[in-house]
This record gives structure tokens, sequence and C-alpha cells, in this order.
């Protein structure tokens, strides 16, 4: 069996998919990172304002959001790089096998996440 010739758009097609994870890694550091921040401007305002009670999310759970963000993109930049490699190696070996778990695997995060934002967001009842 003789193997097929390398084709150059496979490997900038597994490159391009790689750039993309990595702007949505970066994408969720930077969203961690403004989750955080938001919830100190808001008690810096209510301070300068002399209103503690202003600040409408005052349960204090966005550090561990905005944290939890940015560790889902620290996650997903690592497993790009291991999946980019992997697809690397198989597309050389002729030996494609797609996996879907990076997929799945932030699509669980995010839902997490998601529902802790829609928690943390939800006026004091």
């Amino acid at each position: 069996m003789q193997k097929q010739k390398l084709n150059p758009t496979d490997h900038l097609a597994n490159e391009r998919t790689f750039l993309a994870w990595i702007r949505t890694s970066i994408a969720m550091m930077g969203f961690g990172f403004v989750v955080v921040k938001f919830a100190l401007f808001v008690k810096q305002i209510s301070l300068v304002l002399n209103r503690p009670g202003i600040a409408p999310a005052s349960k204090g759970y966005s550090s561990e959001i905005g944290i939890f963000l940015v560790v889902i993109g620290i996650i997903m930049a690592v497993y790009a790089y291991i999946r980019y490699r992997i697809t690397e190696k198989q597309l050389i070996a002729d030996e494609y096998k797609p996996s879907y778990l990076l997929a799945v695997l932030v699509t669980v995060l995010i839902l997490v996440a998601g529902i802790a934002l829609v928690v943390f967001l939800m006026p004091n009842s």
C-alpha cells in the first residue's frame, strides 16, 4: 500500500484550528479578568458613594468565577497545543482520527461558568 503525498492544506488547516482555539482561550482568560475587575469596580464605587449596599451582586463569588474562567482558558490553551501536536503526527502518518474532547470539555466548562454567573447576578431575594 502506497502512502499518500502529504497535503500542505491539511497541515495549514490544523494550524488554523489550533490558532482559533488559542484565540478562544485568550478571550476566556480576558473575560475572567473582566469579571473579577468589574466586581472590584462595583465595590469601589459603592465605597466612594458611601452606599455600601449599592452593589446588587454582593455575594462575593466574582473572584472565584473569574478565576475559574481564566483556568478554563489555560486548560483550553494547553489541550489545544497537545491536540495540535497529535493531529500533526497523525497527518504525517496518514492516520488522522478526529477528537471531540476539546469541544466537549470547553462546552461543559462554559456551561458551568455561565450557570455560576447567572446565580451570581441574580438579585438577593
